[in-house]
């Protein structure tokens, strides 16, 4: 099974592509889009949509996994990684890959079995279960990884899938 990741934003959108075979996890590629601060809004968008579709069309991975989207104490940021998210989801949709959700406590729980984990404990067993010289940078890059590990614990088993649907 190959499984995209993506951590949504859009400043910086990581993203990681792992395969998943017989409990043994290997990354096919890794990387950040980063937009610049400065540039209209709207071109922003377009250019993470360009460049996920662009990525996710060479890859054609079986699922993409995303952070499911909470909200922050800041509105204007929160409804901008919304849109930013959107334009992700767009270009899975239109390539016809499934989408999953998981929160970040569903993120902690399956890297590193306790949903409280802090982002350097999660960071390391990423690196570790994917056989990494080092954590990728920018942090990002590992988040998105780390969703896409969640993705393969989740559709492991029935009991799995339906605790991950709850957010348990």
């Amino acid at each position: 099974m190959v499984v995209f990741g993506i951590d949504p934003g859009y400043a910086i959108v990581g993203w990681g592509a792992i395969s998943f075979k017989t409990n043994s996890y290997k990354a096919l590629g890794f990387g950040a889009i980063e937009t610049k601060a400065h540039t209209d809004f709207n071109e922003r968008l377009e250019y993470i949509y360009d460049e996920i579709y662009s990525v996710l069309n060479r890859c054609r991975p079986d699922a993409l996994a995303i952070e499911r989207l909470y909200f922050q104490t800041n509105q204007k940021t929160a409804i901008n990684v919304a849109q930013a998210r959107g334009v992700i989801l767009l270009a899975a949709q239109k390539l016809k890959i499934p989408i999953f959700e998981y929160t970040p406590l569903q993120v902690k729980t399956a890297v590193t079995g306790y949903g409280k984990a802090k982002k350097p404990q999660v960071m390391e067993m990423t690196r570790r279960l994917l056989h990494l010289d080092e954590v990728p940078k920018p942090d990002d890059t590992a988040d998105a990884l780390a969703i896409a590990i969640c993705h393969t614990q989740a559709a492991g088993s029935a009991l799995r899938r339906d605790m991950f649907r709850r957010g348990i």
